[in-house]
C-alpha cells in the first residue's frame, strides 16, 4: 500500500513532523520514519514548497539531490 500526499492524493515521499511547543517543522524521507506522530505524508512537489508558520523553524533532513541546487560561481 503506497502513502498518499495529504495536499494532491499523489504518492507521498516525505513525512512532515512538527512539535508546537518548539515551533519547529522538519521533513524527513518517508522510508526513514513512516510512522511519525503528528506527521502528514507529501509527495515531493509539496514539500519543496513548504514554507513554515512565521517564527517557525523548519529543518529538512531529506536527503534529496535537487534538481536545480545552488551552484557557488568563484
Amino acid at each position: 500500500m503506497t502513502t498518499s500526499c495529504v495536499r494532491c492524493s499523489t504518492p507521498a515521499s516525505t513525512m512532515m513532523t512538527f512539535d508546537y511547543e518548539a515551533k519547529t517543522v522538519w521533513l524527513v524521507e518517508l522510508k526513514r520514519d513512516p510512522a511519525a506522530p503528528h506527521g502528514y505524508p507529501m509527495c515531493v512537489d509539496h514539500a519543496d514548497r513548504l514554507s513554515p508558520p512565521l517564527g517557525w523553524t523548519l529543518t529538512d533532513r531529506r536527503n534529496v539531490t535537487r534538481l536545480f541546487a545552488p551552484v557557488e560561481v568563484a
